[in-house]
């Protein structure tokens, strides 16, 4: 089933702590109800506060594309790129990259998220309040309605006898485990965004490759295209929910 990225939730939950809404203490249990030990996450979002931030955003960077990312040093590239998300705070700056993964003896292991902060530069608050959601949810809706098309018409299908349609479906009729005080419209878009980034994630699955390695390249181009574009539209309105949790807006 479709999930949201960790960072996309600890954004959102972290927001509304800072607002009020919620402890910080209880962070981690909403945002990452299914993992058995969060560490680092707490302490560094009880910093941001005593520091005067009120506003957790989300980025979801990858090899070659940095433009949801603030800037900061090497180390933050090279861990949000591996990672493939983070959350940042934009008045003194500073980022948080989460290194997920299983812990414990083989036959009784769990999930742990360790977080590890780095220094970013501070982001413009007017960067952060020019987002415009229904032109994030336009372009989206357009780009997926192209890409899907051209999914279509690309030799084999790599989608069919699986399931995933189906499961990526049900999954806009789950509970997300979004904090409540989100505008329609950004919940809308996050569950679409997220919804097909796990589409596109599953398609890409090596074990769904043809033998035809021509159709499997072209398969993947489209698929990595999907993602990028959901992933995009993902983090505008995860960061335009936070702006309302914060009262930005």
């Amino acid at each position: 089933m479709a999930d949201l990225p960790a960072s996309v939730r600890v954004a959102l939950w972290a927001t509304a702590a800072l607002a009020g809404r919620l402890d910080l203490a209880d962070v981690p249990g909403r945002a990452m109800p299914d993992l058995d030990h969060t560490d680092g996450l707490v302490p560094q979002l009880t910093l941001w506060r005593d520091l005067g931030e009120r506003l957790v955003l989300v980025a979801l960077p990858r090899p070659g594309d940095l433009t949801s990312m603030p800037r900061g040093p090497v180390e933050l590239v090279a861990a949000a790129t591996q990672a493939e998300e983070l959350v940042y705070v934009t008045g003194l700056g500073g980022a948080l990259v989460p290194d997920i993964r299983q812990f414990g003896p083989e036959g009784d292991q769990g999930w742990e998220a360790r977080w590890a902060a780095y220094d970013s530069d501070p982001v413009p608050q007017h960067v952060v309040q020019q987002l415009a959601l229904p032109d994030v949810e336009l372009q989206l809706r357009r780009e997926v309605a192209a890409l899907t098309g051209e999914l279509g018409r690309a030799p084999g299908q790599p989608l069919s006898g699986h399931g995933l349609e189906g499961a990526v479906r049900g999954s806009l009729d789950e509970s997300w485990g979004l904090p409540e005080g989100l505008p329609p419209r950004a919940i809308r878009v996050i569950e679409l965004a997220g919804a097909i980034t796990g589409l596109a994630d599953a398609g890409l699955d090596h074990r769904l490759h043809s033998v035809d390695s021509s159709s499997t390249l072209q398969r993947e181009r489209i698929l990595q295209q999907l993602h990028d574009v959901a992933a995009h539209a993902l983090v505008a309105a995860t960061n335009v929910g936070a702006l309302h949790l914060a009262g930005w807006r």
